[in-house]
């Protein structure tokens, strides 16, 4: 994968291109003081499964870890009332590449704005992985039990 980047004035867009082709992107950003976030990470369909979308998000972790930030966070919207396979693809390859499940709430309560867009009700889990190797329990989205 060769990269490429653009800077945008929501944060960053980073661009992955295999001979020349665009093959994936993912757009990463300071949180806060402690976090980054990286999120709408994408590959193409013919570049699935071979890598780029794992080393997208290593290059997030470097571009946070960089910038002195201990922590990168993600987000993942999914169905409330019904399982959608590519998001439990998604939630199962988050984990093995680190990432823990920290908090659960709403898309309502997360993104107010977006809720009346969407299809059917959704939830907002988010996760992060400590990018210094000790504990990932730093702040979360909405604790489900409140």
């Amino acid at each position: 994968c060769a990269w490429t980047s653009w800077h945008t004035r929501a944060g960053e867009i980073a661009v992955a291109t295999v001979d020349g082709r665009l093959a994936g992107s993912v757009r990463t950003r300071r949180l806060d003081d402690e976090r980054g976030e990286f999120g709408m990470l994408v590959a193409g369909p013919e570049h699935r499964g071979t890598g780029v979308g794992r080393e997208l998000v290593r290059f997030a972790e470097r571009d946070s870890r960089a910038a002195g930030l201990p922590v990168m966070r993600l987000e993942l919207l999914v169905p409330r009332e019904w399982t959608h396979p590519s998001k439990e693809f998604l939630a199962g390859w988050y984990e093995r590449l680190g990432y823990r499940l920290v908090g659960v709430g709403t898309i309502g309560e997360a993104h107010p704005d977006l809720a009346p867009m969407l299809a059917t009700p959704c939830d907002v889990r988010a996760y992060q992985k400590d990018l210094t190797g000790g504990n990932t329990s730093t702040g979360t989205l909405v604790d489900a039990g409140s």
